[in-house]
Protein backbone atom coordinates (compact mmCIF):
# COMPACT_ATOMS: atom_id res chain seq x y z
CA UNK A 1 0.00 0.00 0.00
CA UNK A 2 1.80 3.19 -1.19
CA UNK A 3 2.35 5.93 1.86
CA UNK A 4 -0.18 7.89 3.08
CA UNK A 5 0.16 11.93 2.37
CA UNK A 6 0.57 13.92 5.19
CA UNK A 7 -0.11 17.56 5.32
CA UNK A 8 1.11 19.02 8.55
CA UNK A 9 -0.17 22.32 8.02
CA UNK A 10 -4.03 22.72 7.05
CA UNK A 11 -4.36 25.29 4.12
CA UNK A 12 -6.78 28.07 5.04
CA UNK A 13 -10.11 28.07 2.64
CA UNK A 14 -9.21 29.98 -0.89
CA UNK A 15 -12.49 31.59 -1.86
CA UNK A 16 -11.00 34.08 -4.17
CA UNK A 17 -12.12 35.02 -8.26
CA UNK A 18 -9.23 34.33 -10.69
CA UNK A 19 -9.58 35.96 -14.00
CA UNK A 20 -6.98 34.74 -16.58
CA UNK A 21 -7.66 34.44 -20.10
CA UNK A 22 -8.74 31.60 -21.86
CA UNK A 23 -5.34 29.06 -22.20
CA UNK A 24 -5.21 25.71 -23.34
CA UNK A 25 -2.24 25.03 -21.11
CA UNK A 26 -3.94 26.98 -18.25
CA UNK A 27 -7.44 25.01 -18.92
CA UNK A 28 -6.16 21.35 -18.82
CA UNK A 29 -4.10 22.33 -15.51
CA UNK A 30 -7.64 23.69 -14.17
CA UNK A 31 -9.45 20.26 -14.72
CA UNK A 32 -6.61 18.54 -13.45
CA UNK A 33 -5.97 20.53 -10.00
CA UNK A 34 -9.83 20.88 -9.40
CA UNK A 35 -10.37 17.21 -9.70
CA UNK A 36 -7.56 16.88 -6.60
CA UNK A 37 -9.06 19.74 -4.39
CA UNK A 38 -11.93 18.58 -2.24
CA UNK A 39 -15.21 20.49 -3.53
CA UNK A 40 -16.71 22.27 -6.11
CA UNK A 41 -14.38 24.32 -8.45
CA UNK A 42 -15.44 26.18 -10.37
CA UNK A 43 -14.30 28.38 -14.09
CA UNK A 44 -15.16 30.74 -16.21
CA UNK A 45 -13.66 31.18 -19.78
CA UNK A 46 -12.08 27.66 -20.07
CA UNK A 47 -10.57 26.86 -23.39
CA UNK A 48 -12.88 24.49 -24.94
CA UNK A 49 -10.22 22.52 -26.96
CA UNK A 50 -9.86 18.84 -27.91
CA UNK A 51 -7.19 18.51 -25.63
CA UNK A 52 -9.31 20.28 -22.72
CA UNK A 53 -11.95 18.09 -23.50
CA UNK A 54 -9.78 14.79 -23.63
CA UNK A 55 -8.64 15.94 -19.89
CA UNK A 56 -11.86 16.20 -19.17
CA UNK A 57 -13.37 13.33 -20.33
CA UNK A 58 -10.11 11.64 -18.37
CA UNK A 59 -11.33 13.30 -15.12
CA UNK A 60 -14.91 11.84 -15.66
CA UNK A 61 -13.44 8.10 -15.84
CA UNK A 62 -11.33 8.34 -12.84
CA UNK A 63 -15.17 9.02 -11.22
CA UNK A 64 -14.73 12.84 -10.83
CA UNK A 65 -18.07 14.45 -11.70
CA UNK A 66 -17.69 17.33 -13.96
CA UNK A 67 -20.46 19.44 -15.62
CA UNK A 68 -19.61 21.82 -18.91
CA UNK A 69 -21.75 24.27 -20.36
CA UNK A 70 -20.23 26.37 -22.83
CA UNK A 71 -17.19 28.20 -21.61
CA UNK A 72 -17.66 27.76 -18.26
CA UNK A 73 -17.57 24.32 -16.05
CA UNK A 74 -17.72 23.13 -12.14
CA UNK A 75 -15.43 20.07 -11.51
CA UNK A 76 -16.83 18.33 -7.65
CA UNK A 77 -13.04 17.59 -6.81
CA UNK A 78 -12.52 14.16 -4.97
CA UNK A 79 -9.61 15.10 -3.15
CA UNK A 80 -6.35 13.22 -2.45
CA UNK A 81 -6.80 9.43 -3.04
CA UNK A 82 -10.17 10.41 -4.17
CA UNK A 83 -10.22 8.56 -7.13
CA UNK A 84 -12.80 5.68 -7.71
CA UNK A 85 -13.02 3.49 -11.14
CA UNK A 86 -12.78 -0.25 -12.54
CA UNK A 87 -9.91 -2.28 -12.58
CA UNK A 88 -8.19 -2.50 -16.53
CA UNK A 89 -9.14 1.11 -16.91
CA UNK A 90 -7.99 2.58 -19.97
CA UNK A 91 -7.42 6.56 -20.44
CA UNK A 92 -7.07 8.33 -24.04
CA UNK A 93 -5.20 11.24 -23.56
CA UNK A 94 -5.61 12.01 -27.61
CA UNK A 95 -3.21 13.91 -29.17
CA UNK A 96 -2.74 16.13 -25.27
CA UNK A 97 1.25 16.30 -24.60
CA UNK A 98 0.29 18.73 -21.81
CA UNK A 99 -2.54 15.63 -20.76
CA UNK A 100 -0.45 12.86 -20.94
CA UNK A 101 2.59 14.13 -19.07
CA UNK A 102 0.77 15.56 -16.26
CA UNK A 103 -2.09 12.88 -15.51
CA UNK A 104 0.75 10.50 -14.58
CA UNK A 105 1.84 12.92 -11.48
CA UNK A 106 -1.51 12.34 -10.63
CA UNK A 107 -2.11 8.67 -10.80
CA UNK A 108 1.28 7.50 -9.41
CA UNK A 109 -0.45 7.00 -6.00
CA UNK A 110 -3.47 4.67 -7.48
CA UNK A 111 -3.78 1.31 -6.70
CA UNK A 112 -5.33 -0.35 -9.54
CA UNK A 113 -2.88 -0.37 -12.65
CA UNK A 114 -4.07 2.15 -15.48
CA UNK A 115 -3.39 2.17 -19.43
CA UNK A 116 -2.59 5.52 -20.55
CA UNK A 117 -2.89 5.89 -24.27
CA UNK A 118 -2.52 8.21 -27.23
CA UNK A 119 -2.87 9.17 -30.64
CA UNK A 120 -0.43 8.04 -33.58
CA UNK A 121 1.67 11.18 -32.58
CA UNK A 122 1.24 10.85 -28.87
CA UNK A 123 2.20 7.26 -28.85
CA UNK A 124 5.51 8.13 -30.96
CA UNK A 125 6.90 10.63 -27.98
CA UNK A 126 8.82 10.38 -24.90
CA UNK A 127 7.64 10.02 -21.52
CA UNK A 128 10.81 9.06 -20.36
CA UNK A 129 11.54 12.34 -19.06
CA UNK A 130 8.06 12.20 -16.87
CA UNK A 131 8.27 8.45 -15.93
CA UNK A 132 12.22 8.28 -14.45
CA UNK A 133 11.37 11.07 -11.99
CA UNK A 134 8.43 9.85 -11.06
CA UNK A 135 9.93 6.10 -10.88
CA UNK A 136 12.26 6.96 -8.46
CA UNK A 137 9.48 7.70 -6.26
CA UNK A 138 8.11 3.83 -6.44
CA UNK A 139 5.66 4.58 -9.29
CA UNK A 140 5.85 1.35 -11.88
CA UNK A 141 5.38 2.15 -15.69
CA UNK A 142 5.45 -0.23 -18.47
CA UNK A 143 6.21 1.92 -21.75
CA UNK A 144 6.15 0.25 -24.94
CA UNK A 145 8.89 1.36 -27.33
Amino acid sequence: MPNPLLIKKKLKEFNKKISVSGDKSISIRWVLLASLANGVSKAQNLLISEDVIAAIKAMRKLGVKVIQKNKSCKIYGTGFNGFKYKKNLTINAENSGTLGRLILGLLVNTTKPIKLIGDQSLSKRDFRRVSDPLSKFGAIFKIKK
